[in-house]
């Protein structure tokens, strides 16, 4: 019997966007509790920023007319500090001006207080300014009616002060995530028990978790089930029926204690297996079915295997599971920045599958490349910042033009 051909990197995350079924449920949180939600509708501005004429700087508000000998002595008439409203100037004179008080009417510059001097009741304006100098005009930032959030916006820290610039206290987003995971291998230890002869500690389960609380999805982690059908296929049940996503790792391959494809089989059916990448080869994709009996609503849960080593899992979820989750989310931009940076390395030996390398850059701003590319070695995601994507067939000579994923841009 023939293998199916394995799908190359860019087909598989085309099946994987196109079943995606993105969430539907609003709820209407505070700004302040919005971070790495995200935006229902667009969000429009009702006012000006700023609302009024302020001063960019610490100095005096004066008429430039007034002040074109470069050594003008005026009288202060007035203090503005932040938050107080001046009175109009008085011809022939200077207001003292604090950073973002309002501009007082008649003045139409700011000389900042470097450039005065202090005389008494009075100031040595020691500049000729420019009309409008150091004044931040009534809407320079954002006008009334501009859009300043599209729909869709997965919300960061700048987003938020964004929202906030303009006095929006609530925003309405979709609901969070709602994923389960799971483990699997008897082999599987947690940190704090005793390593057995031929276990290993479960690495993945952090790893996984961390980058799911990074993406603000609401977590259930059934911990590590045991290597056999009966269990693995009563869990997916189980989580199935009060989950959006379901995610594992380990047991997609296709050895004889790996029970995580015909379990998906049984309780589901299974819509990609294998892709042609390296590492992560044994990456699964597919549904399974809720019992309405249960929840009172049938249906399906997506499910996604991941391979059990730990660069492969790591690469895998960046790669697809991350743009996938970000789609069920709603958000408008989902996939990996990219950039194009040279490679100070050989890479002399292609593949016939599309290869991700860890690298990091150097302070030459060329890309180093990790010395040992194996699919175990969790060292590599560390001391790297990053992949080099490098297509199928393909070899690398030191001052070649590669595509780069940097790990800042995946990880959050």
């Amino acid at each position: 019997m023939q293998k199916p051909q394995m799908l190359t990197v860019t087909e598989a995350l085309d099946v994987l966007l196109a079943a995606a079924r993105p969430l539907t449920e609003v709820e209407v949180v505070p700004t302040l509790a919005a971070n790495g939600r995200v935006l229902v509708s667009a969000q429009t501005s009702q006012m000006n920023v700023p609302p009024s004429d302020n001063t960019q700087m610490d100095g005096y508000a004066v008429r430039a007319a007034e002040c074109v000998s470069g050594a003008a002595r005026l009288p202060v008439s007035q203090r503005i500090p932040a938050g107080h409203v001046g009175q109009p100037l008085q011809e022939g004179s200077a207001a003292r001006i604090f950073t973002g008080a309002l501009i007082p009417p008649g003045a139409d510059a700011v000389v900042m207080q470097e450039m005065c001097d202090v005389d008494g009741d009075a100031v040595v304006v020691r500049h000729s300014p420019a009309s409008g100098e150091w004044i931040r005009r009534a809407g320079e930032d954002i006008h009334v009616g501009k859009e300043i959030l599209p729909a869709g916006t997965r919300l960061q820290a700048q987003h938020l002060g964004l929202a906030a610039s303009v006095g929006l206290a609530e925003l309405s987003v979709l609901r969070k995530l709602r994923v389960a995971v799971f483990f699997t291998g008897d082999e599987l230890t947690m940190p704090g028990e005793v390593l057995k002869a031929g276990a290993i500690y479960n690495s993945n389960r952090f790893v996984l978790r961390g980058l799911l609380e990074n993406l603000g999805c609401e977590l259930t982690d059934y911990g590590i089930v045991p290597d056999s059908l009966t269990a693995t296929r009563e869990t997916l049940r189980i989580a199935a029926q009060q989950h959006d996503l379901i995610i594992t790792s380990g047991g997609v391959s296709v050895g004889e204690e790996d029970h995580v494809k015909p379990a998906v089989e049984a309780e589901g059916h299974l819509n990609m297996w294998q892709i042609a990448m390296k590492p992560g080869k044994p990456l699964a994709f597919g549904e399974i079915n809720r019992n309405a009996a249960d929840i009172g609503q049938a249906g399906t849960t997506f499910f996604i295997g991941l391979p059990g080593n730990p660069v492969s899992s790591f690469v895998t979820f960046l790669m697809f599971v991350r743009p996938f989750i970000l789609r069920l989310q709603g958000c408008s931009n989902v996939m990996p920045e990219v950039y194009i940076l040279r490679a100070d390395f050989d890479w002399p030996k292609a593949d016939r599958r599309q290869e991700f390398l860890r690298v990091k850059m150097n302070l030459n701003g060329g890309l180093d490349l990790f010395p040992h590319q194996g699919s175990g070695v969790l060292t590599s995601t560390v001391w790297g910042d990053g992949l080099v994507d490098n297509p199928a067939g393909n070899t690398i000579a030191a001052g070649d033009a590669v595509r780069f994923h940097p790990f800042s841009a995946l990880i959050q």
